[in-house]
């Protein structure tokens, strides 16, 4: 069986994208960092169901 696509290698690579990213911020950064990206998440929640609306 040939994969073309390995999630858990994907896991594992975003989780060590994501240690980078995060590695020497203060407790302050990281809280602020985590705040943004909760922020744009629900942003694209709202479009995507705002999109879904329009559609019905």
């Amino acid at each position: 069986m040939n994969k073309t696509f390995d999630c858990v290698e994907m896991k594992r690579k975003g989780a060590e994208l994501l240690q980078k990213k995060l590695a020497g911020l203060t407790l302050e950064e990281e809280l602020k960092f985590w705040t943004e990206k909760t922020n744009k998440l629900k942003q694209a929640q709202k479009r995507s169901q705002l999109k879904e609306e329009t559609k019905e």
